[in-house]
């Protein structure tokens, strides 16, 4: 049987094979949901704070950024208050697309546990919060010595 890791790795990755099937029509790929989910709750992030607050790499964010920014989704302005941040703002069509994103999410997590009874969902995600919390601690704690 395949480590949980592994597991959660294969999730992951079909997750984003659905997405990418799902959102093939609208110019994103399976990856960039997360951006836009954040962005159009959080108008104005920095770049860095959103590297940060989805858990990707600053140059993987960089480069997502970009085709988003290219393909309309999103525009990158410098900061009047400091010149070296760059904050980040959805455009009128990530806001229009946005409730798709939130759909394909939300059939794709209903898909994955419709077996599940109420208490089974209950501790499934009790348990996926401590390991997200040891997860996310490790990190955090990489990005406050970086």
């Amino acid at each position: 049987m395949p480590s949980f890791m592994r597991q959660i790795n294969i999730i992951s990755r079909c997750s984003t094979m659905v997405r990418n099937d799902a959102l093939a029509d609208t110019g994103l790929n399976g990856c960039h949901y997360a951006y836009i989910l954040t962005l159009c709750r959080r108008p104005g992030i920095s770049q860095e704070q959103l590297s940060k607050h989805i858990y990707i790499n600053k140059s993987n964010v960089t480069r997502h950024l970009a085709q988003l920014e290219k393909n309309g989704f999103v525009e990158r302005r410098q900061s009047t208050e400091d010149k070296r941040v760059i904050l980040v703002y959805p455009t009128q069509k990530a806001i229009d697309i946005q409730p798709r994103v939130r759909e394909v999410v939300r059939e794709w997590a209903k898909y994955l546990t419709e077996d599940f009874s109420e208490e089974e969902m209950e501790q499934f995600v009790a348990m996926l919060s401590r390991i997200t919390q040891k997860a996310t601690a490790a990190v955090n704690k990489e990005f406050e010595e970086s």
